[in-house]
């Protein structure tokens, strides 16, 4: 056995003692000897067969010590957690305490799973948000899918209006100077985007193909550059061309184009119901959100530090991960946002700190409810994971043990389980 002691030093770090018996230890140190005599060099003895002792005595006794504990240390350590029966969430501080003629003498400091202290977890008063479709949100669908059928038309019998797209050549000039970025050829401008500077886009209006006008405007006082900033700006401009954009009709023709519905009435019915599906959802998560909170309110439960930058690890993982997906990198983000890492750990500390509160109290919950998961709840989980990811559930099965699945299936029951136990007004 190698575990000689344990003691919990404060809340949640505890000290092990760990005992390397001697001839374990001679016996790894004459292993770590036999492989590395070969590339030492001592006078008097050809390459790879000058003894022990002698190797000891010109480099010193420990100079095997340390690849031996490197070797030793991962087995004795995993036993001696083993067998104290301590959950730990850090890597071991170890300490090499003694070596002697009794073996070797180590200490680890560990920190350990804290346990949530939770007061209250029935009863808990939460409001679910009351899901209503009006026709603004039915008419707000509708006009999102007529803009993504619409056509862009060319216009040569009227001037510009708003929400026409102008395009226009135009330079700037502040005290009768051209000044640097304010030309361009042939710029598609959305007239009541207010993408330009202040009163710009109000002057295009009413002007037509061929035209050639000035337009002055006012720099902001806090524009972005210093030496534009609260500058009266003339602008030469040329129009060279109008557009404009044009929505399909709402009726049953455009239904059958966008939908498998033959009528306006069908199609809205259908909007309707996922626009219901779409709120409820969200009212739900809503829910569970606010119920989260006020059952984090009534935990006590100190986290330690290296439990929370793990988990800090595994979001910046993701983060990287879906930059990554896009094209992007971490590097690239720091450079254009000047966020640092140390900026982005920390701005992800709160999420990560109430994660873990939140999985340690619900754990709490399972063991104080005697919550376990079904079979049917196994196999619903591994259903909805294989469609998730479009896989056979056989393959899902393999990758991930019913052991595993399990953990997160009774959390996902806790929360069940304290909904049902709400007062949901």
């Amino acid at each position: 056995m190698s575990l000689k002691s344990v003691k919990e030093i404060e809340k949640n770090l505890s000290e092990l003692e760990l005992l390397v018996d001697k001839a374990q230890f001679d016996a790894e140190v004459m292993r770590v000897y036999k492989k590395n005599v070969i590339k030492m060099n001592v006078p008097g003895f050809r390459k790879g067969k000058a003894p022990k002792s002698i190797i000891e005595k010109m480099y010193g006794s420990a100079v095997f010590y340390d690849e031996t504990l490197d070797n030793i240390i991962p087995k004795i350590y995993e036993e001696a957690v083993k067998a104290a029966g301590i959950d730990v969430v850090s890597r071991p501080e170890m300490e090499v305490v003694s070596i002697d003629v009794n073996g070797v003498l180590l200490k680890a400091k560990v920190y350990t799973k804290p346990i949530a202290e939770v007061s209250k977890y029935k009863g808990l008063e939460v409001t679910r948000e009351k899901v209503e479709v009006t026709e603004d949100d039915i008419n707000s669908e509708i006009e999102a899918v007529r803009k993504r059928n619409s056509r862009v038309l060319t216009v040569t019998d009227r001037a510009v209006i708003d929400g026409d797209e102008a395009v226009i050549d135009f330079e700037g000039f502040v005290d009768g100077v051209a000044f640097e970025g304010g030309k361009a050829e042939k710029h598609p401008l959305k007239i009541g985007s207010n993408s330009f500077i202040p009163g710009f886009e109000q002057q295009i209006i009413g002007k037509s193909v061929g035209d050639e006008f000035d337009v002055v405007v006012t720099f902001p006082e806090d524009y972005g550059s210093e030496n534009l900033s609260g500058k009266e700006a003339v602008f030469k401009i040329k129009l060279h061309e109008i557009k404009k954009t044009e929505l399909p009709e709402l009726d049953d023709e455009f239904v059958k184009d966008v939908s498998e519905f033959n009528t306006v009435d069908e199609y809205k019915a259908d909007l309707t119901k996922k626009i219901t599906e779409r709120k409820e959802k969200l009212a739900e998560n809503t829910l569970e959100e606010h119920l989260i909170d006020e059952l984090l309110a009534n935990v006590t439960v100190d986290v330690p530090e290296p439990m929370i930058e793990s988990e800090i690890d595994s979001f910046v993982k993701d983060y990287e991960y879906r930059l990554g997906s896009q094209g992007g990198s971490l590097d690239l983000y720091f450079q254009y946002t000047g966020m640092t890492m140390e900026k982005l750990r920390e701005s992800f500390k709160p999420q990560a700190e109430r994660q873990l509160k939140t999985r340690l109290t619900l754990e709490k919950i399972v063991e104080l409810e005697n919550i376990t998961p079904t079979e049917e709840d196994l196999e619903a989980e591994y259903v909805k994971i294989a469609s998730g990811y479009n896989v056979d559930i056989e393959t899902v099965k393999k990758s991930i043990s019913a052991e595993n699945l399990g953990a997160d299936v009774v959390l996902r029951k806790a929360v069940d389980f304290v909904k049902e136990n709400a007062d949901i007004k």
